[in-house]
């Protein structure tokens, strides 16, 4: 039955235990998968990760005292922002070590969810797709409403550049780069790129991610 309970989990959440190591940690993944979904349902058909999922389980792993670490794995397009920085904002307040590895992409929003962790990875091929909040044509463009882009802008270039070695500057500059992306603006960071940039900490896959979260794991509970 509890087997069954793990393979249901991962399924519906994309989260589950990785707790088959040699080293007997207790490790909780989780994936941050499609687009990141906030108060409104998207579509039935669209890959999506909930942040109503998301932040409860978060909260269990923090209370669980079983658990040693947890994997962040990413692969996302972005989604809303407000949903994309509390998980991110959450993530990054557990006590528990916690490594990220970027796959296919981590865009937008998922930018600051990439960098939360204490450690992060990227794949070579991944991809980093930075622009500046956006604008739907539903939004009253009203000076109130400049403001509170702004305000949104300001929270999550601080957030990048707190959790990582990007400066706040730098980022408003690929945020503004106009030769990149057709018909918008914004800067696509591949693999090493984005170690280069200092958004990521260094390039690797599942292994490496998996090796450097035990390390993290076994100097906590040595300083203990």
């Amino acid at each position: 039955m509890a087997e069954e309970n793990k393979m249901d989990e991962l399924k519906e959440y994309g989260a589950g235990q990785l707790n088959q190591n040699n080293k007997n940690y207790k490790i909780e993944l989780i994936s941050i998968i499609g687009e990141i979904e906030g108060h409104d349902n998207l579509s039935a058909g669209s890959k999506t990760t909930k942040y109503e999922h998301i932040l409860p389980k978060l909260a269990m792993i923090e209370d669980d005292k079983e658990v040693d670490g947890v994997l962040v794995m990413l692969h996302t397009m972005g989604g809303d922002v407000e949903a994309g920085l509390a998980i991110a904002e959450m993530i990054a307040s557990i006590s528990k070590p916690k490594v990220s590895l970027v796959l296919g992409g981590s865009h937008s929003i998922g930018v600051p969810i990439a960098v939360s962790t204490d450690y992060s990875f990227i794949v070579p091929t991944g991809t980093m797709v930075i622009h500046p909040v956006r604008m739907s044509g539903t939004v009253i463009g009203s000076s109130q409403t400049y403001a509170y882009f702004k305000q949104m802008q300001n929270r999550i270039t601080g957030f990048v550049s707190s959790h990582s070695k990007i400066t706040e500057e730098r980022l408003d500059e690929l945020m503004m780069e106009t030769e990149q992306l057709t018909k918008d603006v914004g800067s696509i960071l591949v693999g090493a790129q984005a170690v280069e940039e200092g958004l990521i900490n260094e390039v690797g896959g599942i292994c490496t991610a998996m090796q450097k979260l035990y390390e993290i794991i076994h100097k906590t509970k040595n300083t203990i």
